[in-house]
């Protein structure tokens, strides 16, 4: 049942998915990690592959950047595609002392300046969390790996070049650790379906020390947030 996004069939797409903003990054993955791995959608370049890791039936689908991008095919994905876990592998800022680079962040609520919930017409003010059981799994294998990580909340920012200088600041007072671009979206349309979602990010740059990744490493040198993800299958 193709989308004007999306090009896959009707079951071409696992009902567990990666959705990386970077689609070079969704390319990398099915490549490096997943066994007869099919591509099911080149429209827009927003690559998207099914295939299997260690047995296990799991695609992987570029989304973009920002919340309307992520909107769009989260949705398409979950109402039109059957899938029931979502999980967003992408590239975060640091807004803590001791996040640094490769670090990664689990999401566990989406502060956000967006009005993505505004469509929902609720009395009162929404908090976007993730799925407990992706989370607590999630964190397990992170433990597992060795790997550098902290939980907690985070900004999915609608802007990535603010005028306003002070707004690092201000949410940083109120603990959010690092600001991304899309959970938040992720986490609305999952809770509106019914289904699971989890937003984990590597850090690849900081707000706080002004160090910063390449872009090809944003693209291909996350992989242990790439490995833990794909365990969620």
């Amino acid at each position: 049942m193709p989308t004007p996004h999306n090009a896959a069939k009707k079951g071409e797409i696992a009902e567990t998915i990666l959705l990386p903003g970077d689609p070079l990054r969704a390319k990398f993955i099915a490549d490096t990690f997943l066994e007869d791995a099919l591509q099911y959608n080149t429209v827009r370049n927003m690559f998207g592959y099914t295939g299997t890791y260690k047995g296990r039936k799991i695609s992987v689908q570029g989304t973009g950047m920002g919340i309307p991008s992520i909107g769009i095919y989260s949705y398409e994905l979950i109402h039109f595609y059957g899938c029931k876990n979502l999980i967003r592998i992408g590239s975060a800022g640091s807004m803590h002392k001791d996040l640094h680079l490769h670090d990664i962040v689990f999401a566990m609520g989406a502060s956000t300046n967006s009005n993505y919930v505004d469509q929902y017409n609720l009395p009162g003010t929404y908090a976007p969390i993730a799925s407990f059981e992706l989370l607590e799994k999630a964190v397990a294998v992170a433990k597992e790996k060795g790997a550098n990580y902290k939980v907690g909340n985070v900004l999915s920012s609608d802007i990535f070049y603010n005028a306003d200088k002070t707004v690092t600041e201000r949410w940083m007072t109120m603990g959010i650790l690092a600001v991304e671009m899309e959970a938040a979206a992720l986490y609305m349309n999952a809770a509106a379906a019914g289904v699971n979602a989890l937003a984990m990010m590597t850090i690849s740059d900081s707000l706080i020390s002004g160090e910063e990744c390449s872009a090809e490493e944003r693209q291909t040198a996350f992989t242990k947030m790439m490995e833990i993800a794909l365990e969620l299958a």
